[in-house]
């Protein structure tokens, strides 16, 4: 069982500019502040993942996206609210109000509202976060611990302990605009 005092100290490390790991619904994330430009490179960096490709943003609640979402059709709006919290993510237009490092070369963003307490608990205490497997490009995705710190070699800057959310695959990938299936779940 982790306690709130773990999830505290993971989030002053997140604000202080930290690449972490935890658990999601399938698979081990590793994560950071979507606004750090320093910690995302370094992210990028320990996957060896290209600045190109983008990332997904994992949040507690459609409300941390309001930004973004504030002046969508309510017809994209009730998509979005009818599968969240849950293992959806949505490619969603970010019309330019999120950095590029981020976004990579793309005009959609992923976004996900979670469904995993901790990862919840988290983001209600630093907002977004970036959300990514836990693996280098081209290795399987972590499922354990002990798979993250075999990858990383304690490059991490905090783990947050605790168990997957039971599912077998990653959160299901669509496109908001035209309910296109990316990656199937």
């Amino acid at each position: 069982m982790v306690s709130s005092w773990q999830v505290q100290r993971v989030a002053r490390v997140v604000r202080a500019g930290g690449v972490i790991a935890y658990p999601t619904e399938a698979v081990w994330g590793v994560g950071c502040d979507p606004w750090d430009e320093d910690a995302v490179h370094r992210l990028l960096a320990l996957k060896d993942r290209p600045l190109h490709k983008g990332l997904i943003l994992v949040a507690d609640s459609i409300r941390q996206f309001d930004f973004l979402l504030d002046d969508f059709p309510d017809a994209w709006l009730d998509r979005l609210g009818s599968t969240w919290p849950g293992p959806n993510t949505w490619l969603v237009p970010h019309q330019n109000r999120l950095p590029a490092w981020i976004t990579g070369e793309h005009n959609r963003v992923a976004l996900r509202v979670s469904d995993h307490p901790l990862i919840r608990e988290l983001c209600a205490l630093v907002g977004p976060l970036v959300s990514t497997s836990a693996n280098p490009s081209g290795r399987p995705a972590a499922r354990s611990r002990l798979r993250v710190e075999q990858y990383f070699h304690g490059q991490l800057d905090a783990v947050l302990g605790g168990a997957l959310g039971g599912r077998r695959n990653p959160s299901l990938i669509r496109d908001l605009v035209s309910g296109e299936v990316i990656r199937p779940a």
